[in-house]
This record gives structure tokens, C-alpha cells and sequence, in this order.
């Protein structure tokens, strides 16, 4: 699959990254993160589009924070920096004929970019949700992405995400992909503008 191929729905997976109680307070910009990946995790629900979520080393970072781990009962635990380091991870992603995956988490410098470039090995087609990763600093946030676009990911906000996996107004759950999104913008007021610096030229 191209990367110029729209991702939908019907043939990718959203993986949730460590959100964890001990180590979320300490991100940048963590409420927002949250928030957005609770986004994407309702989105996925209202298209039957399958979840996974992980939690790095639970006993010394906690569990993965309420709002998350309510919507994913089951996160496999890894002590790994990779997900792709989880064996039964890797066997759903297989057995399911996974084309592409939309990670979501933290952090971004470390379990997402390690993550996403080991899926990147093996085939997949990743797509980065740049507004539901994070890091404790900014500049570590900011690198990790523009690293992970070189190295052929697709950095996208979840706003976009949501309408490309929607695909079509027809979409039978298309009222609930815009209920969720207007909710989102009164909530948060409108998104910023994009903090990235410009790619240096290949």
C-alpha cells in the first residue's frame, strides 16, 4: 500500500501507546492528548475499526489512565520499548490482514517512533496521530515526528484521520464521526497551528 493511498477503515488497526498514569502527568500537553485519543478511541468504535493498546513496565508506570482504559479493557504489557517486542501484538495484527496502523500514545521520542519504524520493517503502513502523541518535551516531540514522516509514516491530526477513515458522508456512522468532532471543537476551541518545523529538503 502506497503511502498516496487513502487509510479507512476496513483494513486498519488504531494502537494505543502506554497512556499511563505515572508518566502522563510529566507530558507536554497531556489533557489534550487524552482527549484526542479518546477521540480516536470513539471514532474506531463507531466504524468497527479493531483496537489494541499496550502498557509499558504497569507496576512501575501504573496502569494506562481511566478514560483510556475504560473504552480498552485489555492491554498487553510489554517491557519492550516496541510494541512490535509483544508477540500476541504482532499475531493479531497478522491474523487480522492489517494493511495499516494509527498509533496513538506516548512517548513519542521512545515506544511510538521505536513502534512505528519496526512496523515500517515489516510491511505496514503507519500513520502517526500527531496530536494524541506526545513527549515530556517538546522538542523530543517535534523531532521524533519529523523523523518518523523521513522514514515514511504518515503524520496526520486526528480530525483528518477520523474523515479519511470515514471516507464518505454516506458512511452509515458518519453523523456519529461529526457529532464526535463538533463535540471535540467545543471543547478544546478551534486546534493550533502546526508547531512543526518545515522538513529540511531530501
Amino acid at each position: 500500500m502506497s503511502v498516496t493511498t487513502r487509510l479507512t477503515a476496513r483494513d486498519g488497526t488504531l494502537l494505543l501507546i502506554d497512556i499511563q498514569e505515572r508518566l502522563l502527568p510529566h507530558i507536554d500537553g497531556h489533557a489534550e492528548l487524552v482527549q484526542n485519543a479518546c477521540l480516536l478511541l470513539d471514532a474506531a468504535q463507531a466504524l468497527e475499526l479493531p483496537v489494541l493498546a499496550t502498557e509499558q513496565y504497569p507496576r512501575g508506570l501504573g496502569p494506562t489512565v481511566a478514560p483510556i482504559a475504560q473504552r480498552v479493557p485489555h492491554r498487553a504489557e510489554k517491557s519492550s520499548f516496541s510494541c512490535c517486542g509483544v508477540p500476541e501484538l504482532l499475531e493479531q495484527l497478522h491474523g487480522r490482514s492489517v494493511r495499516h496502523v494509527t498509533l496513538a500514545g506516548i512517548e513519542a521520542h521512545v515506544c511510538v517512533a521505536q513502534t512505528a519504524l519496526d512496523l515500517l520493517a515489516q510491511g505496514f503502513v503507519v500513520q502517526v496521530a500527531a496530536d494524541a502523541v506526545g513527549s515530556r518535551h517538546p522538542i523530543d516531540w517535534q523531532f521524533a515526528l519529523r523523523r518518523l514522516e523521513r522514514a515514511g509514516a504518515v503524520v496526520s491530526t486526528c480530525e483528518a484521520i477520523l474523515f479519511e477513515w470515514t471516507e464518505s458522508s454516506d458512511h452509515p456512522a458518519f453523523k456519529t464521526i461529526s457529532r464526535l468532532v463538533k463535540q471535540r471543537t467545543a471543547t478544546t476551541g478551534s486546534p493550533p497551528s502546526s508547531p512543526l518545523p518545515p522538513s529540511p529538503p531530501r
